[in-house]
């Protein structure tokens, strides 16, 4: 539900009631984890989705039933895998749901799901017998605990991108659907516009290496260098490589980043830290154009530190889970 909540809110803010479909629980195969939603206005707009397609319209009917008053708390979603594949079903497996009704009056709620929105810690409590959401304590990750879905959302990560061009335009609108909360900053104001990076959360006029040194930066964050200029470069990445941040890359060819790796042991980087660089930035995915780089880079910062092969080279689940 909170991954919806932006939508959520406007729907409230028209004055809309919604009902919502929530995935309580996940058996078998499913592509959506717990905590996913779906919601159905009252003026019939859908918002969100609980699974790949196998199950939408169950909880699109849920979601309005919920909206009549006619639907139950709590219902299973999708068939048993041999059921699945004799409807043809493609996935299989099935998923337990709670369905909520939320309207304007619901202050509390509205409270979490504007933090959620606005990248900041949220929780709300569903209730599987009668499906009521209520505020809760924050907390890191949905779980289900005495007939209580506890849905909980950290503080969204922040992209850094230093550099405003046009490369950085098109990372901030790749990297926008994945949930993080994207700053770009060049010292240059002729190119550090909002009009130029129309998907950042906000556009910083200032020199990169300072901004980085003096703004917070936590271990779910990433950084990318795509200035290409080393008098951008080289203070920037001093001060990225000496945060928490999950991910560091910086844009340039091999012999650039060569020569960028020496100009930072001058500067007193430890090789331990150099590690961290991701230099040539991306995943070799033959990208040239800045919307196919932007892919590249986002998908190397989805795939952490996994070696990320090709599905249909590999076996096993596909949506593996802890």
């Amino acid at each position: 539900m909170l991954e919806i909540a932006a939508e959520l809110e406007r729907a409230l803010d028209a004055g809309h009631r919604v009902g919502v479909v929530t995935v309580a629980a996940v058996h078998g195969s499913a592509p959506r984890t717990v905590g996913s939603a779906m919601a159905v206005t009252s003026t019939g707009d859908v918002i969100g989705a609980i699974s790949g397609g196998c199950v939408e319209s169950e909880a699109h009917e849920l979601a309005r039933a919920a909206l009549d008053g006619r639907a139950a708390p709590s219902s299973t979603l999708g068939l048993s895998d041999g059921d699945a594949l004799a409807a043809g079903l493609a996935c299989g497996g099935h998923l337990t749901v709670v369905v909520s009704v939320l309207s304007p009056a619901d202050a509390g709620v509205r409270e979490q799901l504007r933090a959620a929105s606005c990248g900041e810690a949220a929780a709300l409590d569903v209730a599987l017998d009668d499906g009521a959401v209520t505020p809760a304590a924050t907390a890191s990750h949905p779980w289900l605990d005495a007939g209580i879905l506890h849905l909980a959302r950290p503080p969204a990560p922040r992209l850094i991108i230093v550099g405003a061009v046009d490369f950085s335009s098109a990372l901030a609108t790749a990297a926008r659907p994945l949930g993080y909360r994207i700053t770009v900053v060049d010292a240059r104001p002729a190119f550090a516009t909002t009009a130029r990076h129309p998907d950042a959360h906000e556009v910083i006029r200032a020199w990169p290496g300072e901004y980085l040194a003096g703004t917070e930066v936590r271990p779910r964050d990433a950084i990318c260098i795509l200035t290409h200029e080393e008098r951008f470069d080289i203070p920037a990445l001093v001060s990225a490589l000496a945060t928490e941040a999950a991910y560091v890359g910086a844009m340039g060819s091999r012999r650039t980043d060569g020569r960028r790796r020496e100009l930072l042991r001058q500067a007193g980087v430890q090789e331990a830290a150099l590690s961290r660089l991701r230099s040539p930035i991306g995943l070799d995915l033959g990208a040239v154009t800045p919307a196919e780089t932007a892919v590249s880079i986002v998908a190397e910062i989805v795939a952490g530190k996994s070696r990320a092969p090709r599905l249909s080279e590999t076996s096993g689940p596909i949506h593996a889970r802890a």
